[in-house]
């Protein structure tokens, strides 16, 4: 044998048989020189000596030496790639071992401390650094290696290079140290009398978020309700310079499930109370802060204080407290209507809020929960000042306006992640500027508007009631919407109300009236239906729009107290719906729709230049035509004059998706008016040189 071969002869050995020639040739045997005798089930070997027993003298597993036993165990974490099969387990250093401890209720060790050297009652090794301040290999690890030779336990010896942690912050190694901590037990029973919602803080938590909170979205439950079910009990305490202390006190020799280890006074508890809110946090760290709280009632040299700090999501988690519960201007019952933050909270702040509630009040915090994305460049990249994507929101509220990125928002579904750019941006500008005429011709029409001037709902022209019963449709939409905190849909709904029924269809066909019509009933029903619309959408839209629905709202109610935020949403009738009415004039509609289409193939073909040149002829069945005789319909196709024609026209105008519907078109007859434009055959007949007969009545 070579002579720095530790093995002896006859020695019997125990390796993985895949690694025997790799592990003989480290120790310096040749391959001639030992021989396989068999294999051998591990469940034989049941426990193991310690290497370093008999080293130190004492009683056995006193804490203080390795005089005993360990037991061999089988470990899914070890491989056949490299060593001998076996490694030595240290429950209270690393993951893989600690569970393997917690698995087989092995004892922890507490011999590493915080600076990363042995504790110094430790035989042999105490005080020696495995790591030194400066990061680099203390003489620990070489001591160690000598007693293992000096004890017969080394077979061979080697440097190997591995991946190993380091902190992310000072780049140094780390040692994985299993240390005393505080915990909440989440599973044991508070003992406090809340047990409305369940007698744990995982109960109480479950129950919460089940019963007691309304989530936006949905599937923000299911990721809290799926992390308490299944999470650990929740480490309290941490070990750093700066934070909040503990502020508890524990005997000194006692263990932690002595009745007695914990000081639990409340008199005490309120001194600590009163100090704190005299002097701040910082006077838990004030020499002479044990003596001073202790008094005479216990002994400062019985009792440590204890300085470790709380988990800064205690804190967080707190905010409740101290925000709601704790001020005389929170709310009644201490609760939360509402917790706004982003997705990754459900794994911080509404997860320790919740933990942090159930174990002081018994329920959560918060009635509801909001969770939103993140904001993405246009191509939904994460925005970086080094890519040069960053959008600044001062930037777009320099360039346009506050409105502007608030109306992003609305448009945007908050719950995913948010996409914002330049191109982006300038489609929320034209939305805004088409929300903007809206809003200006409204202004424009009741500039003069008084209470005289109003007509009773059942006393307005169909097209107006119409028009009631879609406002009675949309306020029951934004309401709900609103309440839900579904901007986008209560946006979407009104700007499609804005653009669509008004700006296509109502205003285009009653801008006619507004502007041409005298003091008739149709104008004064056209501008009663225009207020109600406008108290309705400044309020609406003021959640969002809120400095553009100011200035519009201050346009017609100017003066210092005057302010569209000091407005509740109007009551909107039920009486205003009317489905029969709005199934009508659905039809009417699709009419409209087939004599537009027909009137822009002559407006193409440059026939005409505007829809009043044209007195087309609309060819529908006998029902469809009784319901368009019951109606204005050249005022509602906008046309100088329109005839209804019971049958099918041979080369009519149709649109596929509208059956049953052609359309003649023809010129219309007569002269322009030259204050409406409607070319009539009576134009010129009047006292008024040049107008119809209902704009010569209206300048007389």
């Amino acid at each position: 044998m070579p002579d720095d071969c530790k093995a002896q002869p006859n020695e019997k050995i125990v390796i993985a048989r895949k690694l025997e020639a790799e592990v003989f040739k480290a120790m310096r045997v040749p391959a001639d020189c030992y021989t396989l005798l068999g294999d051998v089930d591990p469940s034989f070997v049941l426990s193991l000596s310690h290497p370093f027993r008999d080293l130190v003298e004492g009683e056995e597993d006193d804490g203080n030496n390795w005089n005993f036993d360990v037991p061999m165990l089988p470990g899914d974490h070890v491989t056949d790639d490299a060593g001998t099969g076996f490694v030595h387990t240290a429950p209270s250093h690393g993951d893989d071992d600690y569970q393997m401890g917690v698995k087989f209720n092995l004892p922890m060790t507490y011999n590493v401390m915080e600076d990363g050297s042995y504790r110094t009652d430790l035989p042999l090794f105490g005080g020696q650094a495995i790591l030194t301040p400066e990061g680099k290999e203390g003489p620990a690890n070489v001591s160690v290696i000598k007693q293992l030779a000096y004890a017969g336990a080394l077979f061979a010896k080697g440097k190997l290079k591995h991946s190993y942690p380091h902190s992310w912050r000072s780049k140094a190694p780390l040692i994985y140290r299993n240390t005393p901590q505080w915990f909440a037990a989440i599973d044991r029973p508070v003992g406090d009398g809340l047990d409305t919602y369940g007698t744990t803080i995982r109960q109480r938590a479950l129950t919460s978020i089940d019963k007691l909170v309304t989530w936006t979205p949905q599937t923000g439950r299911n990721r809290l309700y799926s992390m308490i079910e299944a999470r650990p009990d929740w480490v309290l305490s941490r070990q750093r310079a700066w934070g909040v202390p503990l502020t508890c006190f524990t005997k000194i020799g006692a263990k932690p499930d002595d009745p007695d280890f914990l000081l639990r006074d409340p008199v005490v508890n309120q001194r600590i109370l009163d100090a704190f809110e005299a002097e701040g946090a910082d006077a838990w760290y004030v020499q002479g802060f044990k003596e001073k709280i202790l008094g005479n009632q216990h002994d400062p040299n019985a009792y440590n204080q204890v300085f470790d700090i709380l988990d800064v999501w205690f804190d967080s988690g707190s905010t409740h407290a101290f925000v709601l519960r704790d001020r005389a201007d929170g709310s009644v019952d201490g609760l939360a209507d509402l917790y706004l933050e982003g997705t990754d909270q459900h794994r911080g702040w509404f997860h320790s809020s919740m933990l942090q509630a159930c174990g002081t009040i018994g329920r959560a915090p918060y009635r509801g929960v909001l969770t939103h994305g993140f904001t993405l460049d246009e191509k939904g990249m994460k925005m970086s000042k080094s890519l040069g994507n960053t959008v600044a929101p001062e930037k777009v509220i320099k360039e346009s306006g506050a409105d502007i990125l608030r109306l992003w928002v609305a448009q945007s579904d908050y719950t995913a992640d948010l996409r914002i750019g330049p191109e982006i941006l300038k489609g929320v500008a034209d939305s805004y500027r088409r929300l903007r005429n809206t809003m200006r011709f409204m202004l424009g029409s009741l500039a003069d508007f008084t209470e005289n001037d109003r007509v009773a709902p059942q006393d307005m022209p169909e097209l107006e009631q119409l028009m009631l019963h879609r406002l009675a449709e949309l306020d029951a939409t934004v309401r709900e919407g609103y309440a839900k905190y579904d901007f986008q849909g209560v946006f979407q709904a009104v700007f499609a109300f804005a653009t669509i029924d008004l700006s296509a269809f109502y205003f285009d066909i009653r801008k006619d009236a507004l502007y041409c019509d005298g003091d008739t009933a149709q104008r004064r029903a056209a501008r009663t239906l225009l207020d109600l619309m406008f108290h309705r959408l400044t309020t609406w839209l003021a959640p969002v729009l809120v400095f553009t629905m100011e200035e519009v709202w201050l346009e017609r109610y100017p003066g210092e107290e005057s302010s569209v935020h000091l407005v509740d949403f109007p009551d909107t009738p039920g009486t205003w719906r009317n489905e029969a009415l709005a199934a009508k004039w659905a039809l009417i509609r699709r009419v409209r729709r087939v004599v537009t289409g027909a009137l822009e193939v002559q407006r193409t073909a440059k026939v005409i230049g505007a829809s009043l040149e044209a007195a087309p002829t609309v060819w529908v069945d006998q029902a469809t035509a009784d319901v368009l005789a019951t109606v204005p319909l050249a005022d509602i196709c906008i046309t100088s004059a329109v005839s209804v024609q019971v049958g099918a026209a041979p080369d009519g105008f149709t649109l596929e998706d509208v059956p049953g519907v052609q359309v003649d078109f023809a010129m219309a007859q007569g002269e322009k008016c030259d204050r409406c434009w409607k070319i009539l055959p009576d134009v010129g007949t009047h006292a008024h040189a040049g107008v119809c007969a209902r704009c010569d009545a209206a300048l007389s």
